[in-house]
């Protein structure tokens, strides 16, 4: 991908480093109307794509709505309620944790990280932050009489109806297929295929699947997400947006208006991610006030900021 400067890191009034980065935002047709680099480029969305993949169960008969869909559609933080839920997914189809085929892990976040080794307890499928796609992901293949040992395979029909959901929605072919961090077939796409699918999704009417997930997801963003994560914190504060963030710097977010938002950071940091989107939200005249706190990220200095991370102007003008 081409890629172009994105955001700065200043120190000061010192410019100390920049993030690279590919930037498009799409009309309520799906057509770009703000793009930094060359979006039509192909890359991973990773865990962006997770929403697309829940749309793809519902359509192929999985009964899920509410947080539990919601966690379906998560890069969830570990906290016990996500791992509650992914093992009332997995009883709802006679499964149980054994079932799971996603890489064993440990919570997210370096506090419950240490509390969770100090309770004695350690890395398993159940907290690994995909395990919620995954108990969906097997719950679908019962409704289905699907197998489930082979849930991960690409040629699996589970795989296959995600590759075409994803298709239909971002409205071009798949380019390329990869085996994502927790296992599961990765899909890709160009970044403006990912803006079209969430502004889909987001705007979609009532009474569809695609509405299904994306009320799911506002509705109940911690279970996207979870406690402080800024995904969570954007949901809750912007009625009827949905974001998602991805691994390798990816970021997604669909308005209820049509218009749909997707990034990737050229260096794999999620660092600037939130900063460019909020500048982005901006320019297409969202209102931020609630979520200004995303709109930068410090830089420290002995324990104290003494910069920031900010868009850059090529993003933010």
């Amino acid at each position: 991908m081409a890629h172009e400067v994105v955001a700065e890191v200043w120190r000061g009034d010192f410019l100390e480093s920049v993030h690279h980065g590919t930037v498009v935002a799409t009309d309520a047709s799906g057509n770009a109307v703000l793009s930094v680099g060359r979006p039509g480029d192909v890359a991973f969305p990773r865990s962006s794509n997770k929403p697309l993949q829940a749309l793809a169960m519902l359509r192929s008969g999985l009964d899920l709505d509410g947080e539990l869909l919601a966690l379906a559609c998560a890069s969830h933080s570990g906290e016990d309620f996500h791992v509650a839920g992914a093992l009332r997914i997995l009883a709802s189809a006679g499964l149980t944790e054994d079932a799971l085929q996603c890489t064993p892990d440990l919570p997210l976040g370096e506090a419950p990280r240490a509390q969770h080794l100090a309770a004695g307890l350690t890395a398993a499928p159940k907290y690994m932050n995909c395990s919620g796609k995954h108990a969906a992901m097997l719950a679908t293949c019962v409704a289905n009489d699907w197998p489930t040992a082979n849930y991960l395979d690409p040629t699996h029909p589970l795989q296959v109806a995600t590759r075409e959901t994803i298709e239909d929605v971002a409205g071009e072919p798949v380019a390329q297929v990869g085996v994502d961090g927790c296992g599961a077939p990765i899909f890709a796409i160009s970044l403006t295929g990912l803006a079209r699918a969430f502004g889909r999704l987001a705007s979609a009417p009532e009474g569809t699947l695609e509405h299904r997930v994306a009320t799911a997801m506002n509705a109940h963003p911690q279970w996207v997400g979870g406690t402080g994560r800024d995904v969570t914190v954007l949901m809750a504060a912007l009625p009827g947006v949905i974001a998602k963030d991805g691994a390798e710097g990816v970021y997604a977010v669909g308005l209820p208006t049509g218009e749909g938002v997707a990034l990737k950071i050229a260096d794999g940091s999620s660092r600037a991610r939130a900063v460019v989107v909020i500048a982005v939200l901006k320019r297409l005249g969202v209102d931020v006030s609630g979520v200004e706190g995303l709109a930068t990220v410090p830089v420290l200095g002995h324990g104290r900021a003494v910069g920031a991370v900010k868009p850059s102007l090529a993003v933010a003008s």
